[in-house]
């Protein structure tokens, strides 16, 4: 970071209250403000407008209502990696599941010369503190991965967006295999497919490609229909051409109603690896409900699709 950007920084820090609440948010500053009252300025300090809680119309408003009335106790389970499998192999089938290599407490209970060549390391109560992806044990810094899986373990993950879900997730380590595609290269990577489902009806799908290096990402937003959503969220490029459809996109779609039913809003992904399906996980809170979407009344019009339900008591 260069100097004359550090003091740009510095004078929009002490200027402008909502970029102070924001960098001061996301560093635990504010950690024992009540929620509401929390969620409320973040979504000032993001969006430059009142968060609406009484008649939410947009997408994002709707979720931070959710965040706020809606606290079912199995979205906890739901949204634990380790404690979701048994409850995913229940709704869609066990070969659904990414293999489970291990399960521990603390970093210095694994026995890496145990473990395969390759693998993954996460927790499973948050997302990226802490996970490693393996391609090659004999190069591994076992002490730097341990290092980080133990920052894993102490972040709080539900507290800078209040997605309180996270909160009382019983924190551990897990290792799962590392699943690659036989048409994958370094350069293309494997394709996340996360289907965005609305009271049970999945709406469009976040289709993307992760590769080291970042500058080969994709995402794109699609129909059911696999076209083109008529909106955005602009973080990535979008692909050049829309990627062919999954092998398993009807089963695909099909098990998005099943894992979805009864649930406000959910979305629910997928890798498939080598024409196999394979779950993912479920989130409830997109992007915390602070995505900026693309073109203008985007997010007015997938708010549309959420019917919200009574508060939960």
């Amino acid at each position: 970071m260069d100097i004359m950007h550090l003091v740009k920084s510095g004078v929009r820090f002490v200027s402008d209250a909502d970029y102070r609440f924001k960098i001061l948010a996301a560093k635990g500053k504010y950690n024992d403000m009540p929620d509401e009252e929390y969620l409320c300025r973040l979504y000032k300090a993001t969006f430059g407008k009142t968060l609406n809680l009484k008649e939410p119309k947009s997408f994002n408003e709707k979720l931070q209502w959710l965040k706020l009335y809606y606290r079912r106790p199995d979205y906890t389970m739901m949204a634990d990696k380790i404690a979701v499998r048994p409850y995913i192999a229940g709704k869609i089938g066990e070969e659904h599941l990414v293999p489970l290599l291990g399960v521990w407490d603390t970093p210095d209970d694994i026995d890496f010369d145990a473990l395969p060549d390759q693998f993954v390391l996460k927790c499973n109560h948050n997302s990226g503190l802490g996970l490693c992806i393996c391609k090659d044990k004999s190069k591994l810094d076992i002490s730097r991965v341990k290092t980080e899986l133990r920052k894993g373990l102490e972040e709080d993950y539900s507290a800078v967006s209040r997605e309180w879900q996270y909160r009382d997730i019983p924190r551990k380590i897990m290792c799962e295999k590392y699943m690659k595609d036989e048409k994958q290269t370094e350069t293309t990577g494997i394709i996340n497919y996360k289907v965005s489902c609305f009271n049970g009806i999945p709406k469009y799908i976040y289709v993307s490609r992760n590769v080291e290096g970042k500058k080969n990402d994709r995402l794109s937003l699609l129909t059911p229909e696999w076209e083109n959503a008529p909106f955005s969220h602009g973080r990535y490029l979008p692909f050049d051409e829309i990627p062919p459809k999954p092998v398993n996109y009807e089963k695909m779609l099909e098990y998005s109603k099943v894992l979805s039913k009864d649930i406000p809003y959910v979305r629910v992904d997928f890798y498939e690896i080598d024409s196999q399906l394979y779950f993912s996980e479920l989130t409830f809170t997109i992007a915390s409900g602070f995505t900026r979407y693309n073109p203008e009344g985007s997010d007015e019009l997938i708010g549309s699709w959420l019917t919200l339900p009574e508060k939960w008591k």
